[in-house]
């Protein structure tokens, strides 16, 4: 039997199925958003934090391509001159150890805060910030950092975390689905919620267009990737090599992404002839997993590689993607900050 999942995308006899349980989560989603934004009006809910705070999230589940825009936008801000601050709920973070909220430090175990913080922090320099909580995380910055702007990596629907832009990573290929909330379709919230976000990023990098929709285009803007290098897991006795290098050449190719297919696709299409290792979403990889019967070399994605990186892999590859986004973004974005009034 196929995954819900598979189900998402178009009207069927599974999603028609699930429709009723899909209203009753759109409406508790509607009144559970109504009462944070009302308790925000009245006062109920309270933050220490006097900073703006931009939230990059999604109302489709899953990855949409949140994390290399976050990385996108630190280093937009950091270029006019804002000091930003991270947030995150540290997905896949263990819970044992020292308590939350959490400072991401390369010199620490990774599983204390998880792949994408790690990786944001490792990419921007600027202080990360992980916790289940995203308000308590927020409040951590401003009180422990001189950061004076936060981003929230994720988090459209933490409606106790106050916020001042939001904006909404949209994958170009599956857009919205069949439109229906969870578990008929893949949506957090009706698509209805868009109309209320500063900004509609559509992620075009797995297709070549995307249809847009007349009553969101006059702030819907696109972003697409860049890669060429291929770096080495370990950077002590290999040097960079690109993707052409390795055309015609038979690869393992490793990815615990929300959509490992797509990583296998694009190697491909540079050449490579790809033997598939798919693993979770988050997956913590151990060097066993890693040893495969055939010897080749390993190309894995930038998310999986800064947890194996500790790992003695001999011909061992990962690939950098950086995001390239509409420029007139950066300048909206810029725009609306200078009308943030630190002390309403």
């Amino acid at each position: 039997m196929r995954s819900i999942p598979h189900y998402w995308q178009t009207l069927n006899f599974v999603s028609l199925t699930l429709a009723p349980l899909s209203y009753i989560f759109c409406f508790l989603a509607f009144l559970r958003r109504v009462f944070y934004r009302m308790s925000h009006r009245l006062g109920l809910l309270k933050s220490s934090s006097r900073l703006p705070v931009i939230v990059v999230g999604n109302i489709y589940i899953g990855g949409n391509g949140k994390t290399p825009f976050v990385i996108w936008l630190a280093g937009q801000l950091k270029q006019a001159g804002y000091k930003p601050g991270i947030v995150s709920r540290g997905y896949g973070a263990t819970a044992h150890g020292s308590s939350w909220p959490r400072l991401v430090d390369l010199q620490q175990d990774i599983q204390l805060f998880g792949d994408e913080p790690f990786l944001i922090h490792k990419s921007t320099q600027c202080p990360v910030v992980v916790d289940p909580v995203r308000s308590r995380a927020v409040d951590k910055i401003s009180l422990d950092t001189d950061c004076n702007v936060i981003i929230s990596d994720d988090g459209l629907q933490h409606y106790a975390m106050s916020r001042f832009i939001e904006i909404n990573i949209t994958d170009a290929r599956r857009l919205y689905g069949n439109g229906l909330c969870l578990p008929a379709g893949p949506l957090r919230e009706r698509k209805s919620r868009l109309k209320s976000v500063d900004y509609i990023v559509y992620n075009i990098s797995r297709c070549q267009q995307h249809k847009t929709t007349q009553q969101f285009e006059n702030k819907e803007f696109s972003m697409d990737y860049e890669f060429s290098v291929i770096k080495p897991l370990s950077d002590k006795t290999e040097q960079s090599m690109t993707l052409s290098d390795f055309k015609g050449k038979i690869v393992h190719a490793v990815a615990g992404i929300g959509d490992p297919g797509q990583f296998f696709k694009l190697l491909r299409h540079h050449g490579m002839n790809v033997i598939e290792h798919p693993f979770a979403d988050h997956y913590q990889f151990q060097p066993e997993d890693l040893i495969f019967d055939e010897v080749y070399p390993i190309i894995m994605t930038e998310k999986d590689a800064v947890k194996c990186q500790s790992f003695s892999l001999p011909d061992s590859w990962y690939l950098p993607i950086k995001a390239r986004v509409d420029s007139s973004l950066a300048d909206k974005i810029l725009d609306q900050l200078k009308l943030y009034n630190s002390d309403p």
